[in-house]
């Protein structure tokens, strides 16, 4: 990829795309006016929160991310049990209910993140400073408090206000090879007394809960994430991410925690915000793909059986398994927001395998977390529902549509940036495998490098999974498209 890419373009297709999909690129004069009026970070209140700041608080995130929505700490019980912390950035406290502020968040429902260009769900203000658990600074927060035994089960769970300091602001990438020997420690943990032994403490925790998911049927997945690589203004080449450590040590946490805020709201008989992926629809093509690759599944959905394909899969080909996952996941489906009622059935995440579940721990960047935090505010401090039941499922039903939106958003953004950078590779062959196929089309991944794409010619007959010679005939960086036809 050697083609350049200008950000100003690819940032006004990102602004072209939002608006094409009803999202709005930039804040209202309400919202800016509303703003105005907010100069303070939330007041710590001595008689309805506890003071934590003395804690081993620190966040890990992507390198450049100020919008820190949590913290994490953990403390060594006797009998081998464990006490864990989540920190989740009280919103709430500055972001009003119905106010222009929250219009506009309601409206999105979410942060978008273009290769180009970030577009705030909140202002940043607000994301970035006043309602970020930031380095250093005091910040009112919530706080999950997680009681684990030995084996990663949690015995009880708890969620209140607190006053929280981060000790230490950390990114993935050098978090992440310290934590699995392939680098050093870290100088912001190292300057802090204790804190290397606490993290460590809430990865192995992290680690064990991870393994329980697993034995209850939930899927590792592998999915391929591009970076943008700007010098300047100039897009020189899309970098794919790699999971690591530290990322599942979060991603670990923050699952526990959503449970434990669904479970707290259900035990207060409050209604929440469920976040659902439900049995897949496609689960014939699931079965069938593993088949063409040597291993059986049962005719009826179960996540436990397709926990031991992926597994069998990574060990007999782990360096397709990205793709083998991204297969997998778009024949499972979106997941999507409902409104649940206590008492009712529980759908559940089929790619968890947790049956509680809600977005909580990012409230800065999703409105469903903002709502969610307004409903545990109001269940611990004994007061009534903030919302009626008609209002929370035309909440999950705009979080719902929003989101899918923002992810083509996203996508098309990316394409863009992908087809600026493939245009002198045109008439050249690549080794693929399908990703998607449906009535409007069959797309297509390249092992090398990892681009997506349309099959405009030789797909008839074609299905998810399926590997394939592909050459590119053309691109559109306007549009997004890159297109390919099968090379007999």
């Amino acid at each position: 990829m050697d083609n350049k890419a200008n950000r100003t373009a690819l940032q006004q297709i990102a602004q072209r795309a939002m608006i094409a999909r009803g999202l709005e690129p930039d804040f209202p004069l309400a919202v800016v006016t509303d703003l105005t009026h907010i100069t303070s970070p939330a007041v710590f209140k001595p008689g309805l929160a506890k003071d934590m700041r003395d804690k081993l608080w620190c966040s890990i995130d992507n390198t450049e991310s100020l919008d820190l929505d949590q913290l994490s700490c953990a403390e060594q019980l006797p009998e081998n049990k464990v006490r864990l912390f989540v920190a989740i950035a009280d919103v709430d406290a500055l972001v009003a209910a119905h106010s222009n502020i929250d219009d506009h968040a309601g409206k999105n429902t979410t942060s978008v993140y273009t290769v180009a260009r970030i577009f705030p769900m909140l202002p940043e203000k607000l994301s970035t400073d006043l309602t970020s658990l930031g380095f250093n600074v005091d910040r009112c927060s919530f706080v999950v408090e997680l009681l684990m035994s030995e084996d990663g089960t949690v015995e009880q769970s708890d969620v209140y206000s607190a006053l929280v300091k981060n000790r230490a602001k950390l990114d993935y990438l050098t978090v992440g090879a310290w934590l699995e020997d392939a680098g050093p420690i870290p100088a912001e943990i190292a300057r802090v007394e204790g804190l290397a032994e606490n993290i460590k403490l809430q990865d192995r925790m992290a680690q064990k809960m991870k393994v329980l998911r697993y034995l209850h049927g939930a899927l590792d997945f592998e999915t391929i994430e591009a970076t943008p690589v700007f010098e300047g203004d100039t897009l020189k080449d899309m970098k794919v991410d790699q999971k690591n450590r530290a990322k599942d040590l979060i991603a670990d946490l923050m699952i526990a925690s959503n449970s434990a805020t669904a479970r707290f709201l259900t035990g207060k008989n409050f209604p929440s915000l469920r976040r659902v992926v439900r049995v897949p629809k496609q689960w014939e093509r699931i079965v069938e793909l593993a088949s063409e690759n040597g291993y059986s599944l049962p005719a009826k959905a179960d996540s436990k059986s397709l926990s031991d394909y992926l597994s069998f899969y990574k060990q007999k080909d782990p360096v397709h398994y990205g793709d083998m996952s991204l297969s997998v996941l778009k024949l499972l489906g979106s997941g999507e927001y409902v409104m649940e009622t206590p008492g009712a059935s529980q759908e559940g995440h089929f790619g968890l395998a947790v049956k509680d579940y809600t977005h909580s721990t990012a409230p800065n960047r999703r409105f469903a977390d903002l709502v969610t935090q307004r409903l545990l505010k109001a269940a611990f401090t004994g007061k009534s529902v903030p919302y009626s039941p008609d209002q929370l499922v035309d909440i999950a039903t705009q979080c719902t549509t929003k989101e899918d939106d923002v992810k083509k958003v996203e996508r098309q953004v990316e394409k863009s940036a992908i087809a600026m950078l493939m245009e002198s590779r045109i008439g050249e062959e690549f080794d693929a495998i399908v990703s998607g196929a449906s009535p409007k089309g069959t797309w297509i991944r390249l092992f090398n490098p990892h681009v997506e794409g349309k099959l405009m010619k030789g797909y008839n007959g074609l299905k998810v999974g399926q590997k394939l010679k592909a050459r590119l005939v053309h691109v559109n960086p306007d549009e997004g498209f890159i297109d390919f036809e099968k090379v007999k």
